[in-house]
C-alpha cells in the first residue's frame, strides 16, 4: 500500500471532507481526490460513502482505517527515534500550550532560548485542546493534567492556584460579593461548557447559582481580558491576576490548587533541540513567583 495515499485517506477520515483533508495536509484538494481514487482502485474497494454531511467510511473503509493507523504509528515512531539520536541544536520544535501560559511563561522562556540557540525554530500552538504528542502534533506540551500514556514522559513544573478576581471599576460599581450567597446580585465570566463544564456550576468553590452569566469565553486570555474590562467576576490563576494592577483578588483565603506538567514523548527525550526547549520552559517555571 502506498503510504502517501494511505495518509491522505486517513486525513479524509479525520476531517470528513476533501477540503478539510487538503487544509490539514497543506496540499491541493484535487490531489486529495486523485489519491483517494488511486487507493480505492488499488484495493478494489470503495472506502467512503459521499454524503451531504461529509465522507463516511464504508465497511471496507473501516478495515482500512485500522491498518493505516498502524502504518501511521510505525512511521511516527521511526521519525521520533531518528530525532531522538539528533544531537544538533538546530531545527524545529513544536510546542503546545494555552494562550495564557504562552503569554505569561513561555514567551519569556522562548526569548531567552532564541538568544542562546538562534538555530532552533519554535512552532508554538496555543489552544485549549490537548495536542496529540504520539501523532507529532507537538513535540512538547505544557498541560494541567498529567498524562497516563506509558509512551509519554511528564515532569512536574509547578503547583499553581486559581482565585476569584474582579476589576476595580466593577467593584466600585457593584460592591464586593459575600461568601455563601452564590454570588447573588453579581455578574460572572466563565469558560464555555465545552472548555470547562465545572464553571457552569461554581467558580473557586462558590456556587454561581444566583449570579448572572455575563459572558462565556473559550480561552484563558479572553477570560482575563473580560474580567479586567469589568464585565464580571472570574476565576483566574493567582500569579496572573495578582500581576494585573486593574484587578482585585476577592476572598484571598479561597483558592483552588492545580499542577502544571511538561510532557514529551519518550523517543524525543534525547533530542538536543527538544531538550533545550524543555530546559528553557522548566527554568521559566522555576522563576515563576507564586503565593
Amino acid at each position: 500500500m502506498d503510504w502517501d495515499n494511505a495518509r491522505i485517506f486517513l486525513a479524509i477520515q479525520r476531517a470528513g471532507t476533501l477540503r478539510g483533508a487538503a487544509e490539514q495536509l497543506q496540499i491541493d484538494q484535487a490531489t486529495v481526490g486523485r489519491r483517494l481514487n488511486a487507493m480505492e482502485k488499488s484495493l478494489g474497494a470503495r472506502l467512503f460513502l459521499r454524503t451531504p454531511a461529509g465522507y463516511v467510511a464504508t465497511p471496507a473503509g473501516d478495515l482500512a482505517i485500522a491498518a493505516v493507523e498502524k502504518m501511521e504509528q510505525a512511521a511516527d515512531q521511526l521519525q521520533r527515534q531518528m530525532q531522538g539520536i539528533d544531537e544538533r541544536l538546530c531545527g524545529v520544535v513544536r510546542v503546545a500550550a494555552t494562550d495564557t501560559m504562552a503569554k505569561h511563561v513561555l514567551m519569556p522562556a522562548m526569548q531567552e532560548l532564541a538568544a542562546e540557540h538562534p538555530a532552533i525554530r519554535v512552532v508554538l500552538t496555543t489552544s485549549t485542546q490537548v495536542s496529540n504528542l504520539t501523532r507529532r502534533e507537538a513535540d512538547l506540551a505544557v498541560r494541567s493534567l498529567r498524562p497516563t500514556s506509558p509512551d509519554l514522559i511528564s515532569r512536574h513544573l509547578k503547583r499553581l492556584a486559581v482565585g476569584l478576581y474582579a476589576s476595580k471599576a466593577y467593584l466600585k460599581k457593584r460592591g464586593v460579593p459575600q461568601p455563601g450567597t452564590a454570588l447573588a446580585g453579581h455578574d460572572v465570566v466563565i469558560y464555555q461548557r465545552a472548555i470547562s463544564a465545572s464553571q457552569t456550576e461554581s467558580i473557586c468553590g462558590e456556587s454561581t447559582a444566583n449570579a448572572r452569566v455575563a459572558m462565556e469565553v473559550s480561552s484563558g486570555l479572553m477570560l482575563i481580558e473580560a474580567v479586567a474590562a469589568g464585565i464580571g467576576i472570574g476565576e483566574l490563576p493567582t500569579h496572573m491576576g495578582d500581576a494585573s494592577p486593574q484587578l482585585v483578588r476577592l476572598w484571598p483565603q479561597r483558592f483552588e490548587p492545580y499542577d502544571m506538567w511538561l510532557v514529551l514523548h519518550d523517543d524525543l527525550n534525547r533530542t538536543a533541540r527538544v531538550r533545550a526547549v524543555a530546559d528553557a520552559i522548566v527554568t521559566a517555571y522555576d522563576k515563576l513567583k507564586t503565593d
